[in-house]
């Protein structure tokens, strides 16, 4: 029996994926899984290795893979399960990721498979090789202000080191500063020129914080949308997203695949957050200059005000 074709979260780095995924996840017919980065590459070998011309190659993660991996071949997330999961790699390494991705769909089955990897949006290659994998996927267009997501990167241990690396540097005036919302743009451009060509009932976009205020109501939608279950008792399991196996800190050779302050802390919290404004200084950036026209105009296309 075919397994269900996945659901892919699209969405730039601190846009709520981890605790949207780890909600969706809980579902009784969904098994999310941690960042598993695969579309990145090609072939496994590409993906252990890193790609070419990237400034991630050699230092990407694959710790959502190995997690992933372990919990499915071997029950647990050990030092000794992620060794297995990543000789499990590394004998597939003649393989493409994509039949690497269809092998742990199978696995899940009769789940569906959510993966909710940021790394996707950087290029439109990655998102096509999902499309050309999976043409009867599922895609969440996940949102987040652009000022939220931009502090939540700076703000992050190695959030500056992480935005220099995606090229995130305005180098127009006299001095060049470090500033996230290109990146922002760029994601958003890439999965929007994406979903143009996707069939409309395939993909929903989803603004993160009116998730988080109104999980139930949210929640539900996407399930009638998934064409699942959106009975009291599912809403009711996805609202415990630390019952997932991958909602902590792993071992120490797979330690995250995800947020770490979510992974520390995966609890629902109430959210009441009031919406940030798309004018005035950015606090990033030492000059006082704030969104770009783009950034704005974008934003505001999405309902931000």
């Amino acid at each position: 029996m075919a397994h269900p074709s996945p659901i892919f979260i699209l969405a730039p780095p601190r846009s709520f994926t981890s605790v949207v995924c780890g909600v969706l996840g809980q579902h009784p017919s969904i098994f999310g899984v941690p960042e598993l980065n695969l579309f990145r590459a090609e072939t496994v070998a590409e993906y252990l290795s890193g790609p070419p011309g990237s400034p991630f190659r050699g230092i990407m993660r694959h710790d959502g893979t190995l997690r992933t991996v372990a919990q499915l071949y071997a029950g647990e997330q050990t030092l000794d399960s992620v060794d297995l999961a990543y000789r499990w790699l590394r004998v597939r390494s003649h393989r493409s990721t994509a039949s690497v991705f269809r092998e742990l769909c199978e696995k899940v089955n009769p789940l569906i498979l959510l993966d909710k990897s940021p790394g996707y949006v950087r290029r439109r290659l990655y998102i096509e090789r999902i499309w050309e994998t999976f043409p009867d996927a599922k895609f969440i267009h996940l949102l987040r202000h652009p000022r939220g997501v931009c502090e939540s990167i700076m703000k992050a241990d190695i959030g500056p080191i992480t935005a220099l690396f995606m090229g995130a540097v305005d180098d127009e005036g006299k001095t060049p500063v470090l500033d996230p919302q290109e990146g922002w743009l760029e994601a958003h451009v890439n999965i929007m020129g994406f979903l143009g060509k996707v069939p409309p009932h395939q993909w929903m976009r989803v603004k993160g914080e009116d998730f988080l205020q109104n999980i139930e109501t949210k929640a539900s939608e996407i399930c009638r949308w998934l064409n699942i279950d959106d009975s009291a008792e599912s809403i009711e399991a996805m609202k415990y997203p630390e019952r997932s196996p991958f909602a902590c800190i792993g071992p120490g050779t797979a330690r995250l695949g995800g947020d770490p302050n979510f992974l520390e802390a995966p609890q629902l919290r109430p959210y009441r957050a009031k919406e940030p404004s798309l004018e005035g200084a950015l606090n990033w950036r030492p000059d006082g200059h704030g969104f770009n026209a783009d950034v704005r105009a974008l934003a505001r296309s999405f309902g931000y005000s």
